[in-house]
C-alpha cells in the first residue's frame, strides 16, 4: 500500500491528535496519508500529508481509516463511492456498531492492512433518486438508510409504495425507513424494525409511528425495485440520507430505492465478531 486516506472528526481535538500521529508514523513507512484540507490546516506538520478537497481524499488510496464515529465512517464510505476502498473504522465515539477497532488496536491493524493481511465485511449500499416532473432531481448513494419524514408540525403524511412494479400499500404515518442490513440498527431499530445481520442482502421497510397499527417492519430482497410516491401535498415533508444529506420534498415526488452495484467493504477486528458488538452496545444480558 503506497496511500491511505485518513478521515476524521477535525473539531475532536483527541481525532487531531491521532491523525497527526498517524500521518507521521506512515509517513516513517513511506506511506502518502491524504487528508481533507480542512484537516491538514489543523495538523501542525501537514507536510507530511497530501491534501485534497472532499471527495477527491477517498480518490485513489489503497485503504481509508476513519478516526471517529460511525457518523464519520458514513460520511467515508459515499465518499469513497463505486471505488469500493477498505474502510479502517477506528472506534473513538460513543457507539460503534460500525467502527470495530479500538484505539489500541489502530496500528497493529494498520500493520496487517500494509501486508495485505486483513479481512473485509461486505456492506451493500442503495441508491435512491428523487424523480419530480419526470426528471432525476437528486440521486444519492447510502450505506444506513433512506429516510422520509415529516416536519415537526405537519400532519401524518400519505407515501404509495410499490415493490418491483407492483402496489405494496399507501402508508399513513409520521415517515418511513427504507434501510440495508447494516443500517438496521441505527434508526430502523429505535422505529421497532428487524435487526438483520449486515452481511444479508435485503432491503427493510419500516414505518415511523403508522396510523394503522397493522403497518408492521417488511423485509424485501435485496434486488427489490422499491419506489415511494408521496401523495400528500400540503406538509412540509424530507428525506434524509444517511442521517446526514437532507431534501426537501413536494407533493408527486417519487422516491425510488434499489440495490447499488457497489459495496462497502469494512476491515474487520480480530478481537472481536458482530455478535459481541451486538451484545455490548444493546447490553443484552444485562439487568
Amino acid at each position: 500500500m503506497k496511500k491511505i486516506a485518513i478521515f476524521a472528526k477535525v473539531h475532536d481535538p483527541r481525532c487531531l491528535g491521532i491523525a497527526e500521529e498517524l500521518t507521521g508514523w506512515l509517513a516513517a513507512r513511506g506511506v502518502t496519508a491524504s487528508v481533507e484540507d480542512q484537516l491538514s490546516k489543523r495538523l501542525t506538520e501537514p507536510a507530511l500529508t497530501e491534501a485534497a478537497g472532499g471527495a477527491e481524499v477517498a480518490r485513489d488510496p489503497d485503504l481509508v481509516v476513519v478516526l471517529g464515529g460511525d457518523g464519520t465512517l458514513i460520511a467515508a464510505a459515499r465518499s469513497t463511492g463505486d471505488r469500493e476502498v477498505p474502510i479502517l473504522g477506528v472506534n473513538l465515539g460513543s457507539l460503534g456498531f460500525l467502527t470495530e477497532i479500538t484505539l489500541d488496536e489502530l496500528y497493529p491493524a494498520v500493520e496487517r492492512c500494509l501486508a495485505g493481511d486483513f479481512e473485509v465485511s461486505e456492506r451493500m449500499m442503495l441508491i435512491a433518486s428523487v424523480m419530480r416532473d419526470g426528471e432525476v432531481v437528486e440521486l444519492h448513494r447510502v450505506l444506513n438508510d433512506v429516510v422520509i419524514n415529516k416536519g415537526a408540525l405537519a400532519r401524518i403524511i400519505d407515501m404509495e409504495a410499490c415493490v418491483n412494479g407492483r402496489y405494496l400499500t399507501t402508508f399513513k404515518a409520521d415517515g418511513l425507513i427504507v434501510s440495508t442490513p447494516t443500517g438496521s440498527t441505527g434508526y430502523s431499530l429505535s422505529a421497532n424494525g428487524p435487526i438483520i445481520h449486515p452481511e444479508l442482502e435485503c432491503i427493510s421497510i419500516t414505518p415511523i409511528c403508522p396510523h394503522t397499527l397493522t403497518n408492521r417492519p417488511l423485509v424485501m430482497a435485496g434486488d427489490a425495485d422499491i419506489s415511494i410516491r408521496l401523495s400528500s401535498t400540503d406538509e412540509a415533508v424530507f428525506l434524509t440520507l444517511d442521517g446526514q444529506v437532507g431534501v426537501k420534498l413536494v407533493g408527486g415526488d417519487e422516491i425510488q430505492i434499489r440495490k447499488s452495484g457497489h459495496a462497502t467493504r469494512l476491515v474487520q477486528s480480530r478481537s472481536k465478531d458482530y455478535f459481541e458488538v451486538l451484545r455490548t452496545k444493546l447490553k443484552w444480558g444485562e439487568r
